[in-house]
């Protein structure tokens, strides 16, 4: 881990496109400002946490198989019909 002491308004780069600004502190608190280009992703720890455990879940649930929704689909089909019909 790289350790840096950063005063208010000094940042850190990391590669050549994302930028780490200290906005303040107060309280025992740091505000750091972050400039990153669109397609990266920032997130603070606990929110990136319950993004990968919802994903973990998402990634166990099981596959329904389509013939399961066939009854679904024809039955939705021959409503359409019923409804179009001539009396």
């Amino acid at each position: 881990m790289l350790v840096l002491t950063r005063r208010r308004g000094e940042g850190v780069t990391i590669g050549s496109d994302i930028k780490v600004i200290v906005l303040g502190m107060r309280d025992g608190q740091v505000r750091l400002g972050i400039e990153a280009p669109p397609h990266v992703q920032v997130h603070r720890d606990e929110v990136y946490a319950r993004i990968l455990r919802e994903n973990q879940l998402a990634a166990q649930t099981g596959v329904v198989p389509v013939e399961a929704f066939r009854p679904l689909l024809q039955r939705k089909a021959s409503e359409r019909r019923g409804r179009w019909s001539k009396p």
